[in-house]
């Protein structure tokens, strides 16, 4: 009988050896990626790279649910693949019309916003969750159910897409993603997120195999999506939510450049930054290479993990 990390190795193998696959097969019904035109010379390069790679992360959903069918785990995995649906219509219409654009923006946050609280609905009904906040131990923020539901509610759906952000250079969200799903593995006394967290972890690790610089095949929004409500959602189920700036710091520092451009450049009509996400600026403007890039920002991610830990440890 498979343990815990014989699940994971399990998952490893399977993506490994299953992506080549599905690269083939993306190829051949030419589902590729559009570059958008203002991205820089060495992105133009990459047109034609096939897209929704992520779709092989759904051997993660399938491994846990044979290995683990728990409520708890058909839950986690309910919320991959919802999430995951929503990233691959988005994926569909840009490979198959070459439209960089995608779906429109209010459609994916109208599915995002439904999605999630179809799940927030599920954990009160089903899951006990409380609407309790855990700012440090022995002390906590009472809040009425509907006002959690709402804060959390614009967390998942802001998270899960600032997530989504940092898919924008070969390897970045897998190299950034697997740290937090590491500190989920580390912090939870439930068994299904613990097998959850690495099985997903053992799925990233395979597909970093050909996601890696120079990338064979991009996970798209369906692997993206998919990885931001997931790890949104284990986040208030181990209702470590006080963490979330320090744990996706990197997450949010995607967004937030994002933001800020918007806003300084309707305030000033310049730029803050000489692209955003912010990992573009870095690329431009100081001539960092997208490898670097990656190390760098998996790096931070790993630190963000450890300071939460102590914190988890020790305060909450």
């Amino acid at each position: 009988m498979f343990g815990i990390y014989g699940v994971s190795g399990l998952s490893f193998l399977l993506v490994a050896f299953l992506t080549p696959l599905l690269i083939r097969g993306l190829r051949v019904l030419k589902l590729t990626q559009p570059i958008r035109s203002e991205l820089p010379a060495d992105h133009q390069a990459k047109r034609g790279t096939p897209l929704m790679a992520g779709l092989i992360l759904l051997v993660g959903v399938i491994t846990s649910l044979q290995f683990h069918p728990a409520p708890l785990m058909i839950f986690l995995c309910a919320a991959f693949l919802l999430f995951s649906l929503v990233g691959f219509m988005d994926d569909f219409k840009k490979a198959a019309w070459q439209d960089p654009s995608g779906i429109s923006g209010r459609t994916k946050l109208a599915f995002q916003f439904a999605i999630t609280g179809l799940l927030l609905f599920t954990l009160f009904r089903s899951f006990s969750l409380s609407s309790d906040i855990t700012l440090f131990r022995g002390f906590q923020l009472h809040l009425p159910v509907y006002a959690y539901i709402v804060i959390m509610l614009l967390f998942i759906v802001g998270s899960a897409n600032a997530i989504n952000f940092t898919d924008g250079l070969d390897g970045l969200l897998i190299n950034v993603a697997m740290p937090t799903y590491f500190f989920f593995f580390l912090i939870s006394d439930k068994p299904e997120v613990q097998t959850f967290s690495l099985v997903m972890i053992g799925c990233l690790l395979g597909l970093f195999l050909y996601n890696i610089y120079p990338a064979r095949a991009f996970m798209g929004d369906t692997g993206s999506l998919a990885i931001g409500g997931s790890l949104s959602i284990l986040a208030v189920i181990e209702k470590v939510e006080i963490l979330i700036p320090i744990l996706f710091s990197v997450y949010l520092a995607e967004q937030l450049s994002v933001i800020l451009q918007v806003w300084y450049y309707k305030r000033t009509r310049l730029r803050l930054f000489r692209m955003t996400p912010i990992h573009f600026h870095f690329s431009l403007k100081y001539g960092w290479s997208e490898n670097r890039i990656v190390m760098t920002f998996g790096f931070i991610s790993w630190i963000s993990v450890l300071v939460c830990w102590l914190i988890w440890k020790y305060a909450l």
